[in-house]
Order: structure tokens, then sequence, then C-alpha cells
């Protein structure tokens, strides 16, 4: 495939081959920009957030309308691109393109509720006769640097509130996984938008995305992806609005009246599924003393019974990790765990890009499967004394996107609410649950801003205040 910039599709003698994470296998090739190209890039948003801006909101939802319509008719095609770069089972591919879909039907909503409100100027001394308004305005130009893991919602999850604010966009996706990426910009400019409101830059992030996040001509960035690579963008960016959307070792706390049963239903379905690699993944669960080993015992033939395998397959349920040492690296921490004195239940061993689905027990919290971001399919499993050590437990982290826990009493569950430090919180299921339009975003560092089309079209808009004297 090509690249988009400055309204055309882009060639380059310089190319990076996407494989296939399963086999190795090489999908397609994209080229390689640099910074002649980012300069392009930026030179045409630039015009284009003029375009944007004077486009009406009611256009800008016919182009993101239909733009989901084309979604939603070839979501099986997209499904498979996704399978094919990223790795993820086909039914979890699908249902990517499916929430795509989603995705920019609410952001082409959002293109027709752009507002603001009136000001009661006179509760102020001196307001008497003065008539306040606000109005929401486009930034102008929104980078949007995006992960590999879920390649084409994530993405919409960017551009898609960007063009209903009135902005124009300028993509950098994964270098692992820029194909969903552009087949959406094919749908875009399909759909209607304006060419020189979208480029999509296929490339390494190390030298694209510090470049484009630091040009002066860019006014939001929005990124997802690790913590340290957030931070140096949020460095490098400088007086610039910015959301990031960062990491997380999600905890899941089980307090003695659970239904065992269904924790370990939603563990494995929260914890494993796209291989674990999802920022609010069920990474560590907090089970207090009384039901401790109940729990091991109903959750590790659920882990066991995963099958693994090429993602084509519609009988595998679990897929390979993105590259060979990220699945390396997995069975390293695990390793370190179990020399710690962690107990390994199930799984554990790798076949290249394949690791096993892994149930790891009595693991102390200071080790790494536990205290840092694992990104992969390895559930730690920690005791805890009594509620307040499970809070306790939880909290111990500089991360705080998402938290789960299972519980009948009411006001446990509300005291979980109150005091854990986290973005989203998920009473009798795990944490890795999400719909597209609700606010999504962490406390520490997990990130800045939150995302949700309504939310970020907030994130990547302007207020103004009007006020008219003498009326």
């Amino acid at each position: 495939m090509k690249m988009f910039i400055a309204g055309e599709w882009v060639e380059k003698s310089a190319k990076i081959e996407i494989k296939n994470p399963f086999d190795g296998s090489t999908i397609d090739t994209v080229p390689r920009a640099d910074a002649a190209d980012v300069d392009r890039a930026l030179a045409a948003a630039t015009c284009g957030a003029v375009t944007m801006r004077r486009l009406p909101g009611h256009e800008r939802f016919r182009i993101l309308a239909r733009a989901a319509q084309l979604l939603a008719e070839r979501a099986d095609d997209l499904g498979r691109t996704i399978s094919l770069e990223e790795g993820k089972p086909l039914a979890e591919g699908r249902g990517e393109a499916m929430r795509a879909v989603e995705t920019m039907q609410l952001s082409a909503e959002e293109a027709k509720r752009l507002c603001g409100e009136v000001l009661p100027l006179d509760g102020a001394p001196g307001g008497q006769g003065k008539l306040g308004f606000t109005l929401r305005v486009p930034c102008g130009v929104v980078v949007a640097i995006t992960p590999f893991n879920f390649p084409l919602n994530l993405v919409c999850h960017k551009v898609g509130p960007a063009l209903a604010a009135g902005n124009a966009v300028v993509i950098k996706p994964a270098s692992d996984t820029p194909l969903s990426a552009l087949r959406l910009v094919e749908i875009l400019l399909e759909a209607g938008l304006p060419p020189d409101t979208i480029a999509c830059l296929s490339g390494p992030g190390a030298t694209l995305g510090e470049a484009l996040v630091r040009d002066a001509r860019v006014r939001k960035v929005t990124f997802t992806g690790s913590r340290d690579v957030g931070e140096q963008l949020c460095r490098a960016a400088g007086l610039k609005k910015i959301t990031l959307e960062l990491g997380s070792n999600s905890p899941l706390v089980v307090l003695d009246d659970a239904d065992l049963e269904q924790v370990a239903e939603a563990a494995v379905a929260t914890g494993f599924a796209n291989a674990g690699q999802t920022c609010i993944s069920t990474q560590r669960v907090i089970a207090v003393e009384r039901i401790y080993g109940d729990l091991l015992d109903a959750l590790k033939p659920k882990v066991a019974a995963l099958r693994t395998g090429n993602p084509l397959d519609p009988a595998v349920q679990m897929g390979p990790l993105i590259r060979e040492s990220d699945a390396a690296r997995v069975g390293q921490w695990i390793s370190e765990a179990v020399a710690g004195g962690a107990k390994l239940l199930t799984g554990g061993g790798r076949r290249g890009t394949l690791h096993e689905p892994t149930l790891v027990a009595d693991v102390d919290p200071r080790m790494r499967i536990s205290c840092d971001e694992l990104f992969g399919p390895a559930v730690a499993v920690t005791r805890a004394a009594n509620v307040e050590q499970a809070i306790a437990l939880a909290n111990d982290t500089r991360y705080g996107l998402s938290a789960g826990i299972f519980t009948r009493n009411l006001e446990w569950a509300l005291r979980f609410a109150r005091e854990i430090d986290s973005g989203n919180i998920h009473i009798n299921w795990g944490p890795a649950w999400r719909a597209d339009l609700m606010p999504y975003g962490g406390l520490k560092e997990s990130g800045l801003g939150k995302e949700g089309p309504k939310y970020a079209v907030l994130e990547m808009t302007e207020l103004k205040t009007v006020v008219i004297h003498g009326v």
C-alpha cells in the first residue's frame, strides 16, 4: 500500500515490510516516510484545517456517517486485515471492525453537537447590560499517533472526533500495523472527505512521531502507547493540547462473597483477549485469603483450555504476540517470578511469537509480572488478608487506567469505587471492558485527558468567550 500525503497516494523506494506475527510471512509493504514527508504532510494539513473549519457540521456528519456505512459493508475484509497484521483471532478482528463502525457513527453525531453556552454576566459586578456566550472552535491540525493492538478502532477514536470537531488530522499508525489505518483513509476519501484534510504517514515512530509532535503547526496531539514514550512526547510537544492514553497493570479484586465461576470466566475473558495485549487487560488478580485456593482451582482449567494457534483458524481463541521479542520478555518475567517463589499453575511455554496462556499464583506485588505493565498472556494472582489490604495492593502502582472488583456487598463495591485510583472502574466484571461512547482515560501515570467521541471532541476544540457590551 501507499501512504497518503497532501491529497495524493505516495510511493517511495524505501519500504517497510508488514509481517504476519503468526508465521512471519510478508503481508504487504508500505513506504518509509522521512522528515520531508512530515513537512509536506503538515503543510497540506495547515491548509486542510482551513477547509475543515469552513465545512458545516451537517457536511462533516454526512461524511463520517457515510464512512461508518462503508466500514460496516467491509467489516469482514477489515477484520481479516486486522487479524493478519496484528495477530488477533478472526472473531476479535471482526469485532474490532464492528466497534470501529460504532466509533465513527458516534463521531458523526458529535459533528452536529458543537455548541457553547450563554453566560449569566449580570451575576458579576459590572456585568449588567452585557451579553456573554461561548463558542467552541476547532484546534486546527491534530496529530494522531496510534498503537498496534487495535489498529483500526483506536485510529477511529482519534480521527473520527478530530474530523467531527472540524480539524485536519495527520495519522502516524504503528509501524507494525499500518494497513488498517490506510484502509480507513481510503474509506474516508470515498465518503467525501476533502483530500487535503487528512494524511497518513507510515514509518518509524522514533523519528516521525517526535518530528510531528514538535512542529509548531500542530495544535493538538493525541497518543496511545507506552508510558515511557508518552512522557517523551509530552516533553517534546511544548505548549500544545495533548491527550495521552498510556499503560496499566490493571487489578481485579476478588472478595469472599464473589461467585468464583463468574470471576474465572471474567478473568480469562479480560486477561487473555488479544493475547493480553490490551492496556486494560486483567494482569493482577488480588483475592482475599478465604477464597484464594478455590479461585485458583476455578481459574486453572479455564486458562489451560484456551486454544492458541493461527488466528485465521476459527477455532483458535488466542493468537501470537506482535513480536517475538515481546513473547520472550513475557516468558522472562514469568521465569523471574517463579524463581522468586511464585507458583506456575499452567502455561509458561513459548514457540516463537506464540506464548501459552499462563497463570501464576503466590505472586509478590514487587515482582515485575505484577508491578510493571506485562502486555502479554499471563495473569498474576496475589493473596490479600481483607478488603482493606486488597484495595491498598490494587492502588500500589504508578498506573490507574482500569480496575475491577467482584463482590455482592454494595458497601464494599462503593468503597472500592471511591477509593481506587483508576479512571475506569468495573463492579462484577474484569477491567478490560469499554463501551466506545463512554469517557475513557486514566489517572496517575496512565495518561492525560479522555477519549470516547463526545469527550475527545472537547479535547480537540478550543473555547472562545464572547462578551457584547451595552446590550
